[in-house]
């Protein structure tokens, strides 16, 4: 797939989960949490006040570190497609 193709499909997923009202599971978010980052290039610190939810991110990163930006944005474009219509 072309890059800016892809790009504006990872746009659109990304904004379906953050219009998204519903429950999403925890594991969901964490995969979506590292794909996004990894997509972006943005290795910063989780920065949650919880350090239990900064040690889950940073495994949930340390899980997808060898996948490339694109890999990344294809990777949370199929989770969305894949199981957010099996949520509602």
């Amino acid at each position: 797939m072309e890059n800016e193709a892809l790009r504006k499909e990872f746009e659109a997923a990304v904004e379906q989960i953050n219009n998204y009202t519903d429950l999403i599971p925890a594991d969901l978010l964490l995969k979506l949490y590292a794909y996004y980052k990894i997509a972006n290039n943005n290795f910063s610190h989780p920065g949650s006040k919880t350090p239990l939810i900064n040690a889950f991110k940073a495994n949930a990163l340390i899980q997808a570190r060898r996948m490339e930006p694109e890999e990344a944005m294809q990777a949370y474009v199929d989770l969305v497609r894949r199981e957010i219509p099996k949520l509602k």
